[in-house]
């Protein structure tokens, strides 16, 4: 999940994996695979720099327990 504020100042924890895509135009609006809208206040790249964040501590926690699982057997 990333952290966004959408434009009435609510914080919103999204799935960052249902981001499709992402439009600054001048507001970004994030698109879902479910097709559904999001307006935030924090600019396209600040959105992508927290997926990437996010996937980085996903997938490097992955690998972490990959490793001992091997180590252990």
């Amino acid at each position: 999940m990333i952290e966004v504020t959408l434009l009435n100042n609510r914080i919103l924890h999204l799935n960052a994996e249902l981001i499709e895509f992402i439009e600054s135009t001048p507001d970004t609006i994030i698109t879902l695979t479910t097709e559904r809208k999001i307006i935030v206040k924090e600019s396209m790249d600040e959105i992508v720099t927290r997926v990437i964040r996010y996937k980085r501590r996903i997938y490097n926690s992955k690998l972490t327990r990959m490793d001992l699982e091997e180590n252990a057997n």
